[in-house]
Parts: structure tokens; C-alpha cells; sequence
């Protein structure tokens, strides 16, 4: 089992949704992040100052899959959070990250059959 976390740009989740969706993966946990990378942040006039916004407003989504769902879930994410045909800085990440255990707690299922329906 792993988990997967990606960081996505906002205005890709529902192409990665869709992308996901294709390869039967549609359990996800998705969370509004703010961070900095290669990006360093921009700057913005607000009221006639200018003001430096240093953490950009990112989706990070939870994926726990089994081992035979990694790889397309992963290319999944690539290709549909990828902006133009070679991606451009601030894109996101994606960190695949081995999962322990997992417990389903409306019956007590234990392990990988507690990841899927």
C-alpha cells in the first residue's frame, strides 16, 4: 500500500479527477495548502502598495492506493496537472510515500481491502 500526495496547481483538480477517474481511482482527500517553491512567490499592488505574496494557494490531494495502482495513479497526476506539453515552474509535486496499515472504521477491516469500495 501507498499513499500519495500531490500538490496541484487549483485549476487542475478537476482534470486530474477526470484523469484519475479513467484508471478506476476515486478515493481522494483533498486539502487547500499555501506554500512556496522555485515560484518565490509574486508580487501584487494592493491599495496602491505593492505587496510581496511569498505562499501560493495549492490543492494537495491524499490518495491511498494498493501496489497495483501506483503507477497510473501517478501518471494520471503528471498528465493531467501539467500545464502545456513540457509544464512550466509551479506545476507541484508529487511524493509517494509507503502506507503501513489502514483501518476502516465502520468494520474494523484492516490492511489493503480496507483501501478500496
Amino acid at each position: 500500500m501507498k499513499l500519495i500526495v500531490a500538490i496541484i496547481r487549483p485549476d487542475k483538480l478537476e482534470d486530474v479527477q477526470r484523469a484519475l477517474a479513467e484508471r478506476d481511482v476515486y478515493l481522494m482527500t483533498v486539502t487547500d495548502v499555501r506554500g512556496c517553491g522555485r515560484q518565490r512567490g509574486y508580487t501584487e499592488v494592493y491599495r496602491g502598495t505593492e505587496v510581496n505574496v511569498r505562499l501560493i494557494s495549492k490543492l494537495k490531494l491524499e490518495i491511498a492506493v494498493n501496489e497495483a495502482f501506483v503507477e497510473a495513479t501517478v501518471e494520471a497526476i503528471v498528465h493531467a496537472a501539467r500545464t502545456g506539453d513540457t509544464g512550466t515552474v509551479g506545476d507541484g509535486k508529487i511524493f509517494v510515500v509507503p502506507l503501513d496499515d489502514c483501518v476502516r472504521i465502520r468494520t474494523g477491516e484492516r490492511g489493503p481491502g480496507a483501501i478500496g469500495p
